[in-house]
């Protein structure tokens, strides 16, 4: 394939040096146009037929809010830990269970990121709502960045100056994105793609959309992030997904390195089909462990639940208490006492008789103010979402 133009070059000063800012040309791909055929059609039909099999497993569940609970979460601990937040998926559900406690940083973070999707979910779903639009997504923005470095970084604001990526100062940067005042013009281009129909797969047009958003790059900070979540926005908008089910971060993160030398090799060479192969098997591979992961946390909660249901001891609250853990798998006395409008007394002989059934173990070995961990369940969530020692 001859080499694609993807863009060009702009010459800009910043912080007293003149540096080349690409500014992308405008989707779909042209010159040539894109090839779908052998190996990427091949990788596009097993991304497809992923996607299908996430969607049957999730409507075919008994419970499928545990699995969006669960999934929502994951996918916003592995987004911001792509960006180097320290924070893990049992930092973030330790900070749930306990109302009062105050939250690190890279929890914060988390946590906007989930406040973040589920406002643009709302939105799309409501007919006063905002549509996909730049709109939506610098509201989106402006939710995700909340009380988290906002001193410089104009949260929900398309940036008024030139940033870049990599490197210590403009002249070494790895990228320089467009200048501001091309912004308007590209985004405008980009959000007329999201509501156009030039005939390309949709699973595809998300993969473009994707790479175009982040080499925009049009706030100060946040971009990697709001690229990864239009990815989910746009497969529950063209009806690819019913449900954000689908964390597909867990591939960029394990692959990091080659997710970049993907987006790079996009506007330095035109190498779009490289990209979307590395895409298509990240959505085929994770959409299948999702389905794998859903049906294992399934059969763990059937089996425990008739653990419970088997006990001598067994009360009512204890039983409610258990149909809770899914949704909140760490959690405390008072937590618990919340969840199934208890007493502390009835609470802790709840907590106890799970316990005692080997559902529930405690962690923090402190005898007040203790957490309890669904263990068994949490352990096959958490993975992927740990930090290296």
């Amino acid at each position: 394939m001859d080499e694609r133009i993807t863009g060009r070059s702009e010459r800009v000063s910043v912080g007293g040096e003149e540096v080349p800012a690409f500014i992308p040309a405008p989707l779909p791909p042209a010159d040539p146009p894109l090839i779908i055929d052998g190996t990427l059609a091949e990788r596009l039909r097993n991304a497809e037929n992923a996607l299908t099999r996430l969607e049957l497993a999730g409507e075919m569940l008994p419970s499928p809010d545990w699995f969006i609970y669960a999934f929502v979460r994951k996918e916003a601990v592995l987004s911001s830990q792509i960006e180097g937040t320290q924070a893990t998926l049992v930092d973030l559900l330790t900070f749930e269970a306990q109302d009062q406690a105050a939250s690190t940083a890279g929890v914060e973070e988390v946590c906007n990121h989930l406040d973040a999707l589920a406002y643009a979910r709302e939105q799309m779903a409501s007919d006063q709502g905002l549509p996909l639009s730049m709109r939506l997504l610098c509201e989106t923005h402006r939710r995700l960045m909340a009380g988290v470095r906002v001193a410089t970084k104009q949260p929900g604001e398309i940036r008024r100056s030139q940033n870049w990526i990599g490197g210590s100062r403009p002249g070494n940067a790895v990228f320089v994105p467009p200048p501001p005042q091309a912004l308007p013009e590209l985004l405008t281009a980009l959000e007329k793609y999201l509501h156009a129909d030039e005939g390309l797969p949709k699973l595809l047009r998300a993969g473009l959309a994707h790479v175009q958003f982040e080499t925009i790059h049009p706030f100060l900070d946040g971009n990697g992030r709001i690229g990864r979540l239009l990815v989910t926005l746009l497969l529950e908008h063209w009806g690819l997904l019913a449900k954000p089910l689908l964390y597909l971060s867990l591939f960029f993160k394990r692959h990091q390195t080659e997710y970049y030398r993907r987006l790079d090799a996009v506007r330095t060479t035109g190498d779009w089909e490289g990209w979307l192969d590395f895409f298509l098997d990240g959505v085929a591979t994770i959409a299948d462990e999702a389905v794998a992961s859903a049906r294992d946390l399934f059969a763990v909660v059937s089996a425990d639940r008739l653990r419970v249901l088997e006990g001598g001891t067994t009360s009512v609250a204890a039983l409610c208490l258990f149909e809770a853990l899914p949704h909140h798998p760490i959690i405390t006395v008072a937590s618990a006492m919340k969840l199934i409008d208890a007493s502390k007394p009835t609470a802790t002989r709840a907590i106890q008789t799970l316990a005692d059934a080997g559902i529930l173990a405690e962690t923090t070995g402190r005898r007040r103010d203790r957490s309890f961990a669904y263990r068994a369940y949490l352990d096959r969530l958490r993975v992927g979402t740990e930090l290296p020692e």
